[in-house]
């Protein structure tokens, strides 16, 4: 297990879909490993595989002491929205209030390609939704109104990460898997 380089605000990766998993195999349990070990580390409550340089849809959770991950999710959303603050690995010391569905019906696989549900409420929903958002190629500022994501882009180009280039990384003989090694 390794901890990998966090893609920042500005890596193309983070703006593109990510590819559906097909291939459960030890690469891909590596990959979760490497996941939950640099999530943990940062730390964070969790961390979408496109953040490491993995353009695959997989992601990590570690909320209020459940640890877990999801492979190709689905959400099924609740009308009821919650707002609160919300930030993202990807823009270090940044929050900003995000409106989320206050719960959510995650259905994917784990690891070993075994069918997984989720049922979230609060920070669990806004996390899942947060790092599906990730594969979708959606970053949360992307969900503010007009007048906040202009201010977050204010605060975004004043931090001293902006602007800096992405971490460079040995790629893997996978195409998909770049960023594992």
């Amino acid at each position: 297990m390794g901890i990998k380089p966090i893609r920042l605000f500005g890596d193309p990766i983070l703006t593109t879909p990510a590819q559906e998993v097909v291939t459960f195999d030890k690469e891909l349990r590596q990959l979760v490993a490497d996941l939950t070990t640099t999530m943990q580390e940062a730390p964070g409550a969790g961390l979408a595989a496109p953040q490491i340089g993995v353009s695959l849809r997989v992601f990590t959770y570690d909320v209020e002491g459940e640890v877990g991950h999801l492979i190709n999710p689905s959400l099924d959303l609740s009308e009821e929205t919650q707002d609160g603050e919300e930030g993202c690995l990807s823009l270090p010391d940044l929050s900003f209030d995000t409106r989320r569905s206050a719960h959510v019906v995650a259905k994917g696989m784990n690891m070993f390609g075994e069918p997984v549900t989720i049922h979230g409420s609060d920070l669990m929903a806004r996390c899942v939704q947060h790092e599906t958002d990730h594969l979708d190629g959606i970053i949360f500022i992307d969900r503010l109104d007009a007048e906040a994501r202009k201010e977050a882009m204010r605060e975004i180009r004043a931090t001293e990460w902006f602007g800096m280039p992405a971490p460079t990384v040995r790629l893997s003989p996978h195409s998909l898997l770049n960023g594992l090694q």
